[in-house]
């Protein structure tokens, strides 16, 4: 039903208390849950969170990753935290060749990195909750033991990798088909080796000590350096998990990955736009396209060509191809490769690329040449691109990699 003046079916919602939204009602119900147990939005945070690995398989996990951009009121403070896994030391140019790889697949052990969410929300629950571990990771541990109604998309997803998980991925058999079967939509399903693995690891912080920082600190390091980073080890040692390259191949990722890793707070990349101030992540995410996208656009008068017309949407959009074609040439982890990024959010290098939004749409991918130096490319990126109107053959380069945990 499309919205109408007085009527819509999104509504907004408003209050006086506090408020939890996120991609599932029970991950949203419980983050509820701990504002009124007298929680603050980072301990309501946290236990959404976790409570979302449990809840939403098929979208994150205990094995993923965590970027975070926030706001503290009360210290008048945004703050980044990086929840992003490195890639394995054994990740080398090499190993991938020596597999006959000149990309890493998608699937299976090889696309491992470092999983940063449980980490990053310890930390956030460290430095910025007020709750204890065990008042905010109840939910998740509930959910996992008990189960919880599964939705349609995840047994849909269940089902289109069924056999892949019967033939190939054992493990994953295990938990996601129940007695060998895909489980119905609506079906209550749990999951109670997270269960055990959570619970365990809220018993050891308990055991640790009283003291709420220190609990939260072993719960860390019962995850990195303890007994779940110990079977991450053991498993990836021996397994061969079929991929997307249709064989099966050992992980890199090994213990000494886990244990040298830890989540970290920075500022944000910000840019001014519009009398606001727009904060996004450093370019070991994708966050500072949209920051690149708006220093093009700094330049046009999108107000004159108003909203959903024809010149405002190809403005945008050729802007949004400029600046994720800069992202595949120059983002990576500033503390492994340099990246330019104070010249590419600069108004010299916006003026430069914004001479390349031209009437008609481009197909090609253009990155820019930020103070002077040329552009690399990923192998998959085939033939010529276009730089400031000038044609160069692409330099070679690694694909970057995703940062799935899978079959594990």
């Amino acid at each position: 039903m499309a919205d109408i003046p007085g009527f819509t079916t999104r509504p907004e919602l408003a209050g006086t208390f506090g408020m939890v939204a996120s991609t599932h009602w029970l991950a949203s119900a419980a983050g509820m849950a701990v504002l009124e147990h007298g929680g603050n939005a980072f301990d309501a945070a946290v236990a959404a969170g976790l409570a979302l690995q449990v809840v939403e398989p098929h979208l994150n996990g205990p094995g993923g990753e965590v970027p975070v951009i926030a706001h503290h009121a009360g210290r008048g403070e945004t703050f980044v935290l990086c929840g992003q896994g490195t890639a394995p030391a054994a990740a080398t140019l090499q190993a991938f060749a020596g597999l006959g790889l000149d990309l890493v697949p998608g699937s299976g052990l090889l696309a491992a990195c470092v999983p940063g969410s449980f980490g990053a929300w310890m930390l956030m629950l460290r430095e910025f909750g007020s709750l204890r571990l065990r008042d905010v990771m109840g939910y998740a541990i509930g959910y996992a033991a008990s189960g919880y109604p599964l939705l349609p998309a995840i047994s849909w997803g269940i089902a289109s990798v069924a056999e892949l998980f019967r033939d190939h991925w054992p493990s994953s058999a295990e938990v996601y088909l129940p007695g060998g079967r895909v489980p119905a939509p609506g079906s209550r399903f749990a999951n109670p080796a997270l269960a055990a693995t959570y619970q365990r690891i809220l018993d050891e912080a308990e055991a640790a000590s009283q003291d709420r920082d220190e609990q939260i600190e072993a719960a860390r390091r019962a995850y990195y350096e303890g007994f779940v980073a110990e079977a991450i080890a053991v498993y990836l040692a021996s397994a061969e998990v079929m991929d997307v390259t249709g064989r099966p191949h050992r992980g890199l990722l090994s213990y000494a990955d886990l244990a040298g890793w830890h989540p970290r707070l920075e500022e944000p990349l910000t840019y001014e736009f519009g009398g606001l101030t727009v904060c996004k992540t450093r370019p070991w995410g994708q966050g500072p396209v949209f920051l690149q996208q708006l220093a093009l656009l700094d330049g046009f008068d999108l107000a004159a060509m108003g909203p959903g017309t024809a010149d405002f949407v190809h403005t945008v959009t050729e802007c949004g191809k400029l600046a994720f074609a800069d992202r595949e040439a120059w983002y990576g982890d500033p503390d492994f490769t340099d990246v330019p990024v104070k010249a590419l959010l600069s108004a010299g290098y916006a003026e430069e690329r914004r001479r390349l939004v031209g009437p008609e749409a481009s197909a090609a991918l253009r990155p820019g040449a930020p103070d002077g130096r040329m552009p690399r490319l990923p192998d998959f990126v085939a033939g010529a691109f276009t730089i400031l109107g000038r044609s160069s053959m692409r330099n070679r380069r690694p694909a970057p990699r995703n940062c799935l945990m899978t079959a594990l």
